[in-house]
């Protein structure tokens, strides 16, 4: 219940929800391969903040861990404008999954943070790869990132990025990944694998080449 959570956690997920809400205001953001169709964008933890990007966001649903960080995530995801359900791998996480897949196939977009809630960083987990196959809706990885010294980078587990106000933002997304519905777990773990290398390689692409995209 919203008074046995942590006055802290209720404190910075109101400061998070005001500051979302004001940023609208002053938030540039370029778009780089933004895909046309429906897909479950996969980003890193540290990039939740990238989901402000995303054009009509009322029509992304993204999942969220039941932490007390999480909280916070997911009111200052609501403030976006998203779609919010609640739960990972280890707290309510199949509830949460079929939420999610319920959303994608009304057809919403989907978004997860492949690596959260606790990592390790930057690996991909499997959920993703499987709501890909239960749905048929492919995977498109995406990253997010300035130059600018506003562009913080927290001493995190995830090392979680925030951008302050009226800085340039750019995002990048990478080409469809479809799951096949008949794919094994040899497949599976293939694919898994690219969706990793397909991140890392937007990341790179962003930080080398940021003056010419």
């Amino acid at each position: 219940m919203e008074n046995q959570k942590p006055f802290k956690t209720r404190l910075l997920a109101k400061l998070c929800t005001i500051y979302f809400e004001f940023k609208r205001h002053f938030y540039y953001c370029k778009n780089i391969n933004y895909p046309e169709n429906q897909c479950i964008f996969a980003l890193w933890h540290a990039h939740q903040c990238g989901l402000y990007a995303l054009k009509e966001r009322e029509k992304t649903t993204v999942m969220i861990s039941k932490s007390n960080d999480g909280e916070i995530i997911a009111q200052a995801g609501a403030a976006m404008g998203l779609k919010v359900v609640r739960g990972s791998q280890n707290r309510k996480g199949a509830t949460a999954a079929l939420e999610l897949i319920d959303a994608i196939k009304k057809g919403n977009n989907g978004a997860l943070t492949i690596d959260g809630p606790r990592g390790p960083k930057y690996k991909v987990k499997k959920g993703i790869i499987e709501i890909a196959k239960l749905t048929g809706v492919p995977i498109v990885p995406m990253s997010w990132y300035s130059p600018s010294p506003f562009f913080l980078k927290f001493k995190t587990w995830d090392e979680f990025c925030f951008p302050l106000n009226c800085i340039k933002m750019k995002a990048i997304y990478g080409n469809p990944i479809y799951v096949p519905i008949d794919s094994n777990d040899d497949e599976m773990e293939k694919i898994r694998q690219q969706v990793e290398d397909e991140l890392f390689a937007l990341h790179s692409k962003l930080v080398n080449d940021w003056k010419k995209l």
